[in-house]
C-alpha cells in the first residue's frame, strides 16, 4: 500500500541523507510512473555473511530502507550466500580467504533475525544468491564473464591500486562485482542502495541490466560511518565495531567512547528521525545549552533503547557512572569459578587468566594490554612482573574502562 503523499515529498524522503543518486532524472521518471500504476518500486539491498554479527555501521541503509517501506515500497534483501565465499574485494589491499559453505551458512542463521530489528518484514523479500549461481553451468559463468572487459575493472581504485603496486588480484575477485551485479538481473530491481564504497559495484548492477534487455537500477549510496576511533570506518575487524547485539553496558560504553565530533553524525545516521536530531544537537552545543558530555548520554541511551528497551538503557547510564563517575565496581559481572587442577599453589598464570575470564581474546591481547596498564586486580594496576593471580578468595579483574570479571577457585 503507497504512502499518500505528493512525488515533491517522496523525493525528498529518497533524496534525504544520501551521498549520491544516479540519476535524480531517472528516479523521478521510476517514481511518476509507479505512481500511475499504483505499484511499488523493488529496492535491492545485499549482504554478504561474512561473520555472524551486524554492527551499527550496518543500520545505516537499514535505516534507510525502512523509511522507504514507509512509502509503500518493496525491499528486496539479498543474501549473499554465495558471493560471501569469494568476499567483496572493496577496499582490500589484498585477497580475501574463502569461507567455507559451511561456515557462510551459520553466519546467514543470524543475519535474518538482526536485519529484522530495522525492516518491515512484511515488506521485505529475503533471496539467496546461492539459488541462481549453484545452478549455473561452466559456460554460463563464461557467458557472464564476457559481457565486461578487464579494462573497465581495472578503472576500479582498490584493483588499479593492488595492479601498481605489483600486489596480487585473484581472478576470482574480478568475478565479485560481475556476481553483485547479476543479482540486480535476476532480482529485477528499480533501486540499489549502498555505501559509498559499493558504487563501482553497484554501476556495474546497471551495465547488467542493460545488457540483459532491463531498464538500469537507480543506485543510491550512503556515507560510511565512522567506528568508535572516529577515523577507520567501522568494523569488527578493526575493534571499533558496536555490535547491535552488544549487551546494553556495552553498547553505552562505546558511545562514550566516541570523539565529541562524531555525535551529530550518529544522530543523523543511526537514530530515529536522525536528521532533525543531528541539527538540533548541532544547535545545542553551538549555543552552550548542553555540555558534550550531556548530549553522548542523550546519544547512548537512544542507541540501546533502539536495540534494547528504555528501562536497560537506564540501568545502563547509571552502571557507566557507577564505573566512571564514582569509580565503583559494578555490581552485575560476570563470575567465574577457576578449577583447582589449573592453579599451582594457589594461583593462576596472569595471561592465561585474562583470556579465561573472557577479559582479553589472546595471551598477545592480554599481553599488551598489561603493557598499557589497562589491567587492574582489586582496583590495583599490575606490569607483567605481576606472573601470576593469588585465587585464595575472591578477585575482581579489570581490563580496561568496561571489562570486568569476578574470579575464585572452584
Amino acid at each position: 500500500m503507497r504512502k499518500s503523499c505528493s512525488l515533491k515529498e517522496e523525493l525528498k524522503t529518497f533524496q534525504e541523507g544520501l551521498a549520491e543518486l544516479i540519476t535524480p532524472e531517472e528516479l523521478e521518471k521510476k517514481l511518476s510512473s509507479s505512481r500511475e500504476k499504483g505499484t511499488s518500486l523493488r529496492i535491492k539491498y545485499g549482504a554478504d555473511p561474512t561473520s555472524k554479527d551486524l554492527h551499527l555501521g550496518h543500520t545505516v541503509p537499514l535505516r534507510k530502507l525502512r523509511s522507504l517501506q514507509n512509502l509503500g515500497h518493496w525491499v528486496v534483501f539479498i543474501v549473499g550466500d554465495f558471493t560471501a565465499r569469494i568476499g567483496d574485494p572493496t577496499q582490500q589491499v589484498e585477497t580475501r580467504k574463502m569461507l567455507s559453505p559451511a561456515e557462510v551458512e551459520a553466519n546467514a542463521a543470524t543475519y535474518q533475525e538482526q536485519v529484522f530489528r530495522i525492516l518491515d518484514r512484511d515488506k521485505t523479500e529475503v533471496v539467496y544468491n546461492s539459488k541462481w549461481f549453484d545452478a549455473m553451468r561452466p559456460q554460463d559463468f563464461l557467458a557472464l564473464a564476457s559481457k565486461y572487459t578487464v579494462a573497465r575493472l581495472l578503472e576500479r581504485d582498490d584493483f588499479q591500486n593492488r595492479f601498481q603496486g605489483n600486489r596480487p588480484i585473484a581472478l576470482v575477485e574480478f568475478l565479485y562485482p560481475l556476481f553483485q551485479g547479476y543479482d540486480s538481473v535476476m532480482v529485477r530491481s528499480d533501486i540499489e542502495l549502498g555505501g559509498t564504497d559499493q558504487k563501482f559495484n553497484l554501476l556495474v548492477g546497471r551495465d547488467f541490466q542493460r545488457a540483459y534487455g532491463q531498464e538500469p537500477q537507480i543506485v543510491m549510496t550512503l556515507p560510511i560511518i565512522e567506528g568508535t576511533d572516529g577515523v577507520q570506518k567501522m568494523s569488527k575487524s578493526l575493534g571499533n565495531a558496536i555490535g547491535i547485539q552488544d549487551l546494553p553496558d556495552e553498547i553505552f560504553g562505546k558511545i562514550m567512547s566516541i570523539p565529541d565530533s562524531l555525535m551529530a553524525r550518529y544522530f543523523r545516521y543511526l537514530t530515529e528521525e536522525g536528521a532533525a536530531k543531528a541539527e538540533a544537537c548541532q544547535r545545542e552545543l553551538s549555543e552552550g545549552k548542553i555540555h558534550p558530555r550531556d548530549l553522548k548520554v542523550r546519544l547512548a541511551k537512544e542507541i540501546v533503547t533502539l536495540y534494547h528497551n528504555s528501562e536497560a538503557a537506564e540501568k545502563a547510564h547509571r552502571a557507566f557512572d557507577k564505573v566512571f563517575r564514582e569509580k565503583e565496581i559494578p555490581d552485575n559481572i560476570p563470575e567465574m569459578k577457576v578449577p583447582a587442577n589449573l592453579l599451582k599453589d594457589g594461583k593462576m598464570e596472569t595471561l592465561a587468566l585474562l583470556v579465561r575470564a573472557g577479559l582479553a581474546q589472546s595471551r598477545s591481547d592480554a599481553r599488551r594490554q598489561v603493557e598499557q596498564g589497562a589491567v587492574k586486580v582489586n582496583q590495583e594496576k599490575i606490569d607483567l612482573g605481576r606472573t601470576a593471580i593469588a585465587l585464595d578468595g575472591e578477585v575482581v579483574i579489570q581490563c580496561g574502562k568496561r571489562k570486568f570479571a569476578r574470579v575464585r577457585s572452584a
